[in-house]
């Protein structure tokens, strides 16, 4: 063990600093290793928050440009015009996209701060990104091998502030 005032070496049995005087706290020398989860959730919050910003982007994109364009340019310029539909669907699919987008933004951001409850929301968003093929898939899979095993679960629970 070593000091975290000075960085002495010091026994088990110390309970003051033999160099400063400071009460003995564990400290871990530099380099120590850290467990399998800690090590990982930082870049998996920085993850799910930037491929929720694209999502959120995506979103916005589906929900306004292109419901409004085909809702404008479908149905007097094109032959045959496009179904009545399509500019709702293209608004409901958006919809969904931007919610998807704001869950993944607060289970990025709850991983960052270890928050108990956002291992288990990350872990079903992490689910729901496994169906199409794309980048999703990919951060999907990284999330479940990260947090789904129960000795996972264990650390996380460890290393989650408690609020």
């Amino acid at each position: 063990m070593y000091c975290d005032r000075c960085g002495t070496e010091i026994t088990q049995t110390q309970t003051f600093c033999s160099s400063c005087g400071k009460a003995v706290r564990a400290v871990p020398p530099a380099g120590a290793a850290r467990g399998r989860v800690e090590g990982h959730v930082r870049l998996l919050s920085i993850l799910w928050m930037a491929y929720s910003a694209l999502r959120l982007l995506g979103g916005w994109f589906v929900s306004t440009f292109l419901a409004h364009f085909f809702e404008a340019f479908g149905r007097g310029f094109l032959n045959p015009p496009l179904p009545f539909f399509l500019p709702g669907l293209m608004r409901v699919v958006g919809v969904f996209v931007l919610a998807g987008g704001v869950l993944g933004l607060a289970a990025g951001w709850g991983l960052m701060e270890r928050q108990p409850w956002a291992r288990m929301l990350a872990i079903v968003i992490a689910f729901c990104t496994l169906v199409p093929l794309g980048i999703g898939t990919a951060l999907g899979i990284y999330t479940l091998w990260v947090l789904l095993p129960e000795e996972s679960a264990r650390e996380y629970q460890g290393i989650a502030r408690v609020v």
